[in-house]
């Protein structure tokens, strides 16, 4: 637990590591990447800390479990640079994404909940792959259309496993069926949601052999629950931001200025 620092009291590396269960040399480490100010030195060369490196290094720490490494160095940095409103558009742009995972995991259960059996016709006058359907069932090129892909990525998925079209015997072409489309539609929703094939492909599995979608509402639970423990480590961070913002002082969030 770190104690608690009186103004101008000098640390040394270690311990302010000590103080979050950190090496000397992460601390170093992150010292150099500009997520804490530049350490004072003794007249022997050696790094002392002050309470505002330990509460820069609260506010890193805080801020990675809902922004991620790579741009909670970036928020620090840039504040630590003097450039606040880069700071402030690092953190909307993660608010944004979350905005952006927590829609896509709506869509998702709308998907699941719309799982209704598609009204196919009969064969189209039409021949060849972007004919609207074939005997009981799509053909490629409307069904890649009504996801808003390409035909290329549903070739992808079926090596994959994710979807197993039929062949037409009279023409060769793929011919997706109503347990197709649906595979194809819950594929779809789980990659915008970042899931990769390998993620997806026993998921699909499962909804073919449970024969519907019911095995994705734990996976569905666990979603949501990691967004909305993103969002309150997101409050925690901007709560201990906000703190070492008061601490190096009422221009810290602002631009340079000449």
């Amino acid at each position: 637990m770190e104690r608690n620092l009186q103004n101008g009291e000098r640390l040394r590396p270690v311990d302010l590591a000590r103080g979050h269960g950190l090496s000397t040399q992460a601390v170093r480490n992150y010292e150099e990447a500009g997520i804490l100010p530049a350490a004072g030195r003794t007249p022997h060369g050696y790094r002392t800390y002050t309470s505002l490196h330990a509460g820069a290094l609260r506010a890193f720490l805080a801020l990675v479990p809902g922004h991620g490494h790579r741009t909670a160095t970036s928020i620090m940095r840039a504040v630590n640079q003097g450039a606040g409103d880069e700071a402030l558009r690092l953190i909307d742009e993660s608010h944004a994404q979350l905005l952006d995972d927590r829609r896509t995991l709506q869509a998702v259960e709308r998907a699941l909940r719309g799982l209704e059996p598609t009204a196919t016709s009969e064969p189209d006058a039409v021949s060849g792959p972007n004919a609207v359907s074939g005997p009981a069932g799509r053909f490629i090129g409307p069904l890649a259309g009504e996801l808003g892909i390409r035909p290329a990525t549903l070739r992808k998925w079926e090596r994959a496993g994710l979807v197993r079209p039929r062949r037409d015997p009279r023409t060769g072409y793929r011919v997706y069926d109503e347990a197709d489309m649906r595979d194809a539609r819950l594929a779809h929703q789980l990659r915008r949601g970042g899931y990769l094939l390998e993620q997806i492909a026993p998921l699909i599995a499962q909804v073919r052999a449970a024969g519907g979608a019911e095995p994705l509402e734990a996976t569905l639970r666990d979603w949501h629950g990691r967004l909305s423990a993103r969002g309150r480590a997101m409050l925690t961070g901007a709560a201990e931001l906000e703190a070492y913002l008061r601490e190096r002082g009422g221009d810290a969030i602002h631009p340079d200025r000449a």
